[in-house]
Order: structure tokens, then sequence, then C-alpha cells
């Protein structure tokens, strides 16, 4: 069985969490609303009708949170700062009680030996800024790059390693698009202006760390996909192009060669728009040379032009089966069919492909080859449940994690740029649209005690990176328990 010494002595182990999704605390401190905030209370929204009110009150209980990282032995841990904490209009003075938050979060890693790695916007738009149109307007991204200034200006003698964007795609076809995510809109094909301008925002921050942080490491995490065709029909190796295009290629090219794609733009219907709203002088602020590229990674798709498949259907990105009827995360590929290819699937319906991940490695590397890439987070949500004896046993769970490593440890092989893992995620929390109905964490939390207790998978990662929690007289499992 593979051990951490199987892997390069500098690669980084690490997990991941994000701010709405565990701090709770919404209201604390000075901390005014987001656009989570705000979605999460229309009804319908939010399976449950959850909110991150309370979620894992990570805000008052980060050391213990801490400590657990420390037990299971990893290296870094990447959080995301709440803008609306630091800047709780979007635009003006820094809230420092906020900062002072994350102050004393990334202190007590320092003091544990773990690397703090914050990503500066997870999704948390100052409910202000939606209110004046959101990543619809170009103004948005000058007020990340304002927000990014006081990040990096009060946090960076603690922090050294910054991620500006998580998964833009999202934050542009599910927020703007299917309105699956905050703020809930469907725009259409406009959810593309959206992601110009978050990109935008991108090079605009990147343009701050580099200025008040010149040694920092800086870079942006993307969610790609290993995108195949149902079949060898010219119809479904154009929709395999028209998804990997606005998947992978839309946010893939800006960021490392400096243009858009065209194809993608005239799927879209947007050519226009992009030639009048997204010049040459943005694309060269986008594609300012990065430190690294974060990549997150879950699955497969596998894509059909034809609704009239034989395969099952599968879901898309967020979880969500297709539906012609419903407002589309992929505006002008509405007719595009997602499938299933027979493979094992979690709770989200993401079909497993640990293989596919060097896919998704691959095409980063061929667009950049000297730039080091991140898994920033990979993992997967089942069923868990508690055994008589307070255990869980996560099998499915554990091997996933298993099998993903071993996927590194191939590409690591081969030869590519991977330099680390963040296992997502380190606890459970508030899965977003879906509530505290999905579980992803390597820690189980009871959402009525808020009690933490290591899972298998958990106590196998301890095993795998040889934390404390898999010492011999330590509680845990080593990997050869497997």
């Amino acid at each position: 069985m593979l051990t951490r010494n199987d892997f390069p002595s500098d690669f980084i182990w690490g997990t991941a969490t994000a701010s709405y999704q565990i701090e709770g605390a919404t209201s604390a401190d000075g901390r005014l609303p987001s656009i989570w905030d705000t979605f999460s209370k229309v009804p319908g929204a939010v399976v449950g009708g959850h909110t991150g009110d309370i979620a894992d009150d990570h805000y008052h209980r980060f050391r213990e949170d801490v400590a657990l990282m420390a037990d299971l032995g990893v290296d870094a841990y990447r959080f995301s700062l709440a803008w609306p904490r630091i800047q709780p209009s979007g635009s003006g003075p820094v809230n420092q009680a906020g900062l002072d938050f994350y102050r004393r979060l990334s202190e007590a890693l320092r003091e544990k030996g773990i690397t703090p790695w914050v990503t500066l916007y997870h999704w948390d738009l100052p409910q202000p800024l939606e209110d004046r149109g959101g990543w619809l307007e170009r103004d948005t991204a000058y007020r990340f790059a304002e927000y990014t200034a006081h990040a990096v200006r009060g946090l960076g003698d603690t922090v050294s390693d910054w991620i500006t964007l998580n998964e833009p795609w999202c934050s542009a076809f599910l927020g703007y698009g299917s309105g699956h995510h905050a703020p809930g809109r469907h725009e259409g094909s406009r959810s593309a202006h959206a992601a110009h301008h978050l990109l935008l925002g991108h090079g605009l921050a990147m343009q701050e760390i580099r200025s008040a942080l010149p040694e920092a490491q800086a870079g942006i995490t993307l969610n790609l996909y290993s995108v195949r065709p149902a079949s060898d029909s010219p119809e479904d190796a154009d929709a395999a192009r028209r998804i990997d295009g606005l998947s992978n290629r839309l946010f893939l090219d800006p960021v490392l060669r400096g243009f858009y794609p065209e194809d993608v733009l005239d799927d879209l219907g947007e050519t226009r728009w992009f030639a009048e709203n997204a010049p040459q002088s943005d694309l060269d602020l986008i594609s300012a040379p990065s430190d690294f590229l974060g990549i997150n990674f879950y699955s497969r798709h596998t894509v059909s032009a034809s609704a009239a498949v034989s395969a099952e259907v599968s879901t898309d990105a967020a979880g969500v089966a297709a539906s012609v009827e419903a407002p589309s995360a992929y505006p002008g590929s509405e007719d595009v069919v997602f499938v299933g290819s027979g493979a094992a699937r979690t709770l989200m319906g993401w079909e497993i492909h640990p293989d596919a991940m060097l896919d998704v490695l691959d095409m980063s590397h061929e667009r950049a080859p000297e730039l080091p890439l991140y898994i920033t987070e990979n993992g997967s949500a089942w069923e868990d449940s508690v055994g008589p004896d307070g255990e869980i046993d996560d099998i499915e769970r554990t091997q996933y994690l298993a099998d993903h490593v071993q996927a590194c440890h191939d590409a690591v092989a081969r030869g590519l740029p991977l330099r680390g893992y963040f296992a997502w995620t380190l606890m459970d929390n508030f899965e977003w649209s879906w509530g505290y109905t999905r579980r992803f964490g390597l820690v189980h939390v009871d959402y009525e005690t808020l009690e933490r207790r290591p899972k298998r998978s958990g106590l196998w990662f301890a095993g795998f990176l040889g934390g404390p929690l898999a010492t011999p007289d330590g509680t845990g499992v080593t990997v050869s328990q497997m």
C-alpha cells in the first residue's frame, strides 16, 4: 500500500474547507449578509430550508478543528475568507474584527506546523454588491481587487499561499445561469459575462498580491472535467466539444493562454459582447503569470447530443439531473444530455473515475508545461451512519480517497508537475443547495451537538500521512488495515 514516503518529500498533503460552509456566526463581529445568506433563506432554494447560520460553528471552534488537522498529519489547510466578514458592504473600510479572526486561525495553524492556504473568494459575495448587479457588472471585479488588497496587507505576514477564485464556472453558470447556486439568477448566456468579470477579478487580484507580497505564491482554482462523447457519432463528438468548452476551455485558455476560445463564444452567442467588453488589456491581466494552477476534480462527464440514448441519465456538476425544461448551467448547449457510463456513483450522482484525474492534469499541463499543479479539492459524499460503537465506517469514501491518492502517484510517476493534494473536505458541512443532506467530511459532525468524530476515511488518511491518529497508541487505523 502507498504511504506518503512514496511521493516526493516536498509534495504537499492537505485538506480544504470554505467559509460559508463551516464558519456559522453569520452576524458576529460586524459581518453582514452574503449572497448565500440571502439565497439560503429563499423558500425552496436549499434542501430542507437549511442555512449556514450555524454550520459547524468553526468561527468559535477553530482551535478544536486545527487540532483535528494536526492529528490527521496534514501539511497544509486550504480555507477561504468570508468577504463580508472582512469588508461587510463589499467596498469601503476593512472590518478589523474579521481580519483578526483569520489572523488567529492562521497563527493557530502555524503553531501546529500547518501552512495556511487562503482562498480569497469561495462564493460568498457581499449582498450589497449583488444588489448592484453582482458579477454581471464589471465594477465587481474592481471591488474584488480592493478587498484583496485589504486581505493581503492584513494577513500577508502569516499567509504566503493565495488562491484568488474558487471554481469561477460555478459562480458564473450555477449562480447566474441555472440558478442552482446563489444568487439564484437565470440569465442564460449573459452568465458568461459573469465568467469574464470573475476572471478579470482574478487578474486584478493577482496584481494586488504581487504588489503587496512579491514573494507570495498565488494562483487560481478551476473545477475541471474530463469530457467524453457517449458514442463515435459526429453529433456526440460535438456535444463533448461544447461541454468541454464551457467547463474547461472557457477558463483554461484565458488564464493560461490569454484568449477566449472562439467556438465557445460562438456556441454561447456572445462573440460580439466579448469583442466589445473583453479587450486584450483584460486578457493580459487574466493571463499574467501564476505560480500554480489549482484543480478541483470530482468526476468525468459523458455526454450525448440526443435524449434518445439507452444509457442512464447522469447528473451535472451541481449534482442535478439534466432537464431541458429547467434553466441550464450550459447556455447554448441546453440540448446536450449527460449520460451514465456504468461506473459507480457517489451520493451526488457523480461517477467515480480516478483515472480521469490524469486527463485534467494532462489538459492543464499541455497548456502550461512549466506550471506546478495542485489538486485543491477531491472528495465524495455518501450516506454515512454512526455505528452503535460510535464509529463511522465510511468504506466507500475511504476507497475513493485511496484510489485518488493512487491516481496522484500515477501522475507524479508520469512526470506531470503535480505538487500537492487537498482532500475535500475536513468535516461535514453545509453543502450549498443540498444543505446538510450531503456529507463529504473526513470528520463527522453531529449537527445537534456539533461534536466532531473522525471517520474511517479520516483515520485512513492519518495512517497514510503518519499522523498522530494512526500511531500505535492512538485510536486510528493504519493503511494496512484497509
